[in-house]
């Protein structure tokens, strides 16, 4: 049996699709970030990289989990 991707990481693949750039492109792009709160990045990856709000809740709730060491 495979095991299924869950969570955030379950959006990864088609972030990378539609977007034309690997997570860790994101993932910079979070971290480099003067904003620090959840909804605050969520919105402007919105805003200013015109991400839909499942792609960029998913990339932000991941890289802030794997900052906290989760």
């Amino acid at each position: 049996m495979t095991a299924t991707t869950k969570g955030p990481a379950s959006y990864f693949p088609s972030i990378e699709k539609k977007y034309g750039q690997p997570v860790s492109y994101w993932q910079e792009i979070i971290r480099a970030s003067p904003l620090t709160k959840h909804m605050e990045l969520v919105n402007w990856l919105k805003a200013e990289h015109g991400l839909g709000h499942g792609h960029a809740n998913a990339l932000v709730a991941y890289t802030l989990a794997e900052g906290r060491g989760k």
